[in-house]
C-alpha cells in the first residue's frame, strides 16, 4: 500500500487539533481540501478514522492506533528537518582534518581557531599522520580534508594549493661563531652533523633529491619524527636541522637559532589541501576551505 505523505500530514493536524478548520489553517489549505484528504485516507484503509462531535472531530479507536504511529513519524521528520537546518547554518556537525603536527601548529591553527570562534557548534577533530597516512584516511572516509606538502599525485584526490614554505638549515649557539659569517657549499655542509626528518616525509624527500642533483648522498646523523625535535636538537647544539623557516620564525627572531647560508638556493615547497575528488564536501568542510581564500 502506497499512500501520499501529504494525506498523513492532514490526518496528523486534524487529530492534533481536533478540528478540520484548524488543520486547514496549519497547512494553508481550505477546509474542503482537508475533508477530501481525510476521506481519501479512510478509503485507502477501509476504516473510519474520525467521527464528528460538537467541538470538531475525534479519533475513532482505529484512528487512535494510526495516530500513535504518525505522531512518532512526525516528531522524527521534524527533528530531521531541524537537524538539516542546523547543518546548513553550521549550528552543529563536525569537521575532520588530517595533517602533520607541524602543519597543524604552524599553519592550520589560526584557521581552526577562527573557524571555531565563528561556528562553535561544529565539533573539530584533528587526526595526525604522514602524507601517505593522510591520503589513506581520506580514502577510508576517516577525514573530510587533509593538509600536506605537495606534490600529491593521486587521481582520486583533489588538491588545492595553500601557502608556500621556505625550508632552510638552522643551528644553535654552538655553531654561531664558526658559521655566522660563512656561506657554505653543500659539500661543506655535509661535514657537519645534520638532523633531518624521517625518510618518508615530503621535506626529507625534497632535500635528498636536491643533494642528489648535485651529486651528493645525504646522510644525516640524526633522524627525528617531529618539527619540535628538529628545533630543540638544533638549539641544544646536537647538529644542524633542516626545517621550514616559517616554523622557526620565533627562534630566529629571538636568536636561539640562526640560519645557515648556502651557495645554492633551496627551492620552496607548497602546502596542499586535499579532499576526495568525487565525494561531496560537507557544509562545514566547504566553509573551512573558503577561509583559506
Amino acid at each position: 500500500m502506497s499512500i501520499n505523505y501529504e494525506l498523513y500530514k492532514v490526518f496528523y493536524w486534524a487529530a492534533k487539533t481536533g478540528s478540520l478548520t484548524q488543520a486547514a489553517n496549519a497547512l494553508y489549505l481550505t477546509q474542503p481540501s482537508v475533508s477530501h484528504a481525510i476521506k481519501q485516507l479512510e478509503e485507502s484503509f477501509g476504516l473510519t478514522l474520525f467521527y464528528r462531535n460538537s467541538k470538531g472531530v475525534s479519533l475513532t479507536q482505529e484512528g487512535a492506533v494510526l495516530f500513535s504511529y504518525i505522531e512518532q513519524s512526525h516528531i522524527l521528520i521534524t527533528t530531521a528537518e531541524q537537524k538539516m537546518a542546523e547543518l546548513k547554518n553550521l549550528d552543529s556537525g563536525e569537521l575532520r582534518i588530517g595533517g602533520s603536527d607541524s602543519l597543524f601548529k604552524h599553519y592550520l591553527l589560526p584557521f581552526v581557531e577562527g573557524f571555531h570562534v565563528r561556528y562553535p557548534g561544529i565539533g573539530i577533530h584533528l587526526l595526525h599522520g604522514t602524507t601517505p597516512e593522510i591520503m589513506t584516511f581520506l580514502k577510508e572516509g576517516k577525514i573530510d580534508l587533509g593538509v600536506a606538502r605537495m606534490p600529491i599525485v593521486d587521481s582520486q584526490i583533489e588538491v588545492r594549493q595553500g601557502i608556500e614554505l621556505q625550508d632552510c638549515f638552522v643551528a644553535g649557539c654552538r655553531f654561531y661563531e664558526e658559521l655566522r659569517d660563512k656561506v657554505l657549499t653543500l659539500e661543506e655542509l655535509m661535514k657537519y652533523p645534520l638532523i633531518l626528518f624521517s625518510r618518508n616525509s615530503r621535506a626529507r624527500m625534497a632535500i635528498t633529491e636536491l643533494f642528489q642533483d648535485y651529486g651528493f648522498e645525504l646522510k644525516p646523523e640524526i633522524e627525528v619524527g617531529s618539527v619540535g625535535l628538529l628545533i630543540e636538537m638544533a638549539r641544544r647544539g646536537l647538529g644542524i636541522s633542516y626545517v621550514a623557516r616559517e616554523f622557526v620564525s620565533k627562534e630566529l627572531e629571538e636568536g636561539s637559532l640562526f640560519e645557515i647560508r648556502l651557495d645554492v638556493k633551496l627551492p620552496p615547497s607548497q602546502v596542499g589541501i586535499m579532499n576526495m575528488r568525487n565525494m561531496p564536501l560537507s557544509q562545514a568542510a566547504r566553509r573551512f576551505i573558503e577561509s583559506f581564500k
